[in-house]
């Protein structure tokens, strides 16, 4: 029996029902919910992000919801510093920390500790922005999967903020950032972390969840819709595509609509394939951690299922 406070982690792609069956076990056990989700993290960003409603937070307690503008930026260091204070204020007030979310580098981040890569560098960066402005991101992507395949095999070929940062890596290190990150020594956590994975039997119905989720997020409610919450966005006058909160699935697609790149219809289906693309790699990132104990987020119970694994080791 570990002498470590426990700990939960519930994992999943996007649309996979992590919020409600977080939820259903606070109802059971005493709980306070940490978000593991890049885009939660942003104010003002409600309906593309899915947050939980008022009514969600008012029930059991969340962190790291809403906690910076979508001008800034939130890295993994800080996410696991952040986590780490609140998973031990949590656990000294008696309760459970859930650490709830879809965000995998971040759940990585705080099981293995940090790496010892390289810093930014201005001036690669730039030189990288201005290939990628001549030859495409793809381009680019391939370019990567020629020096380090390991890492181009889990990054889409239009994710231009990651593959600049692992071109970055090799150009000032002379090494794949997946061999950089192999090197490093893993870190033990204060806790017993008992990681729970909501996985798909069918990843059709996954794909049909996700569709219908989009078009709700793009349906009129008394809170507005996706293209409401853009346009205000964009009526700051501060933000732009070039950002990360701007990038995040569904407010990339909604900003090039308003731009008048794309229509409507492109809007919704570019919107919809690239959440099930995210979906897709956030199961490829599940399926490479052993440690998880995998659950059918489509089966009858899959919090009763979690419920009574974590009863047990809770005594």
């Amino acid at each position: 029996m570990s002498t470590k406070p426990l700990a939960v982690a519930i994992m999943g792609p996007t649309a996979s029902g992590k919020t409600a069956s977080a939820l259903a076990i606070a109802e059971r056990i005493p709980s306070e919910i940490i978000s593991v989700d890049s885009a939660l993290v942003y104010r003002g960003m409600d309906i593309g992000t899915a947050k939980p409603t008022r009514e969600e937070l008012a029930a059991v307690p969340h962190h790291l919801i809403d906690i910076i503008d979508p001008l800034d930026s939130y890295s993994v260091a800080q996410f696991r510093k952040d986590t780490l204070r609140l998973m031990e204020e949590i656990s000294a007030r008696g309760k459970l920390p859930l650490l709830v979310g879809g965000t995998m580098l971040y759940f990585k981040g705080l099981a293995d500790g940090l790496d010892d890569l390289p810093g930014a560098d201005p001036e690669v960066r730039a030189a990288l922005d201005q290939e990628a402005a001549r030859l495409g991101w793809p381009a680019m992507h391939a370019r990567l999967a020629a020096v380090d395949p390991e890492t181009a095999a889990r990054l889409a070929p239009a994710d231009s903020q990651r593959i600049q940062r692992a071109l970055e890596i090799y150009t000032l290190s002379g090494k794949p950032m997946s061999e950089l990150l192999a090197l490093r020594e893993k870190t033990e956590l204060p806790f017993e972390l008992l990681s729970f994975a909501l996985e798909p039997s069918d990843r059709a119905v996954l794909h049909d969840r996700i569709a219908r989720r989009f078009d709700i997020m793009l349906a009129d409610s008394p809170n507005g819709n996706l293209m409401t919450e853009v346009e205000a966005l964009r009526k700051r006058g501060d933000l732009h595509l070039g950002l990360p909160s701007i990038r995040c699935v569904g407010y990339r697609q909604a900003w090039e609509y308003l731009d008048g790149t794309i229509d409507y219809a492109a809007m919704r289906e570019t919107g919809i394939i690239a959440t099930r693309q995210l979906a897709k790699r956030q199961l490829t990132w599940l399926r490479s951690m052993p440690e998880r104990v995998a659950i059918d987020c489509l089966g009858p119970d899959p919090a009763g299922t979690m419920l009574a694994q974590i009863t047990s080791k809770l005594g």
